[in-house]
């Protein structure tokens, strides 16, 4: 665990945290608005891809822009490849985006007749919300429950507005 590096973990945890909220939250809002099964399994997968790729381009251009004005500074600096993050961020991002979508992976894929598939991906995601920020702690030697319950509140915060906002939407429509 001592090999890891303040930048990678910074990486995991971001793109997992987001991987979770964003994708949780294109799935909430298009639940909110009644959406068919389908539906909701195109725009999260679309969302995680996309959002996947621009996370990781945006830790890219953020890491290189750090690693030229700390160079122009000091030229003698030496800086570890900036792809090596943005692969951490992605990588994370897609996994840990991927729970959220699995009830309605399972419905689709094998006919799994789930009564509530946002409430088990709602849980699904809290769960994961909660394991990703108490894995945190391993690293950072916090409590791994406030760890865990930090993320998870953040992260219900999220899916909260989108569920409400996609249930407005929809009513406006």
């Amino acid at each position: 665990m001592n090999k890891v590096t303040p930048s990678a973990l910074r990486a995991a945890v971001y793109g997992a945290n987001d991987g979770i909220i964003t994708t949780f939250a294109v799935v909430a809002g298009v639940s909110g608005a009644g959406l068919a099964l389908n539906v909701i399994l195109i725009m999260g997968v679309a969302n995680l891809m996309a959002d996947g790729l621009s996370m990781a381009a945006s830790d890219y251009l953020g890491e290189t822009s750090e690693q030229f004005m700390i160079r122009s500074r000091d030229k003698r600096r030496k800086f570890p490849p900036a792809w090596h993050t943005s692969i951490v961020t992605f990588v994370a991002f897609v996994i840990a985006g991927t729970l959220p979508l699995i009830p309605y992976i399972l419905g689709l894929l094998f006919g799994v007749e789930i009564t509530h598939y946002l409430l088990f991906s709602s849980l699904s995601t809290g769960l994961a919300l909660f394991a990703v920020g108490s894995a945190r702690s391993l690293f950072t030697h916090r409590t791994w429950w406030v760890s865990g319950l930090q993320m998870f509140c953040i992260g219900a915060f999220a899916a909260v507005i989108a569920f409400t906002l996609g249930a407005l939407i929809d009513t406006m429509i």
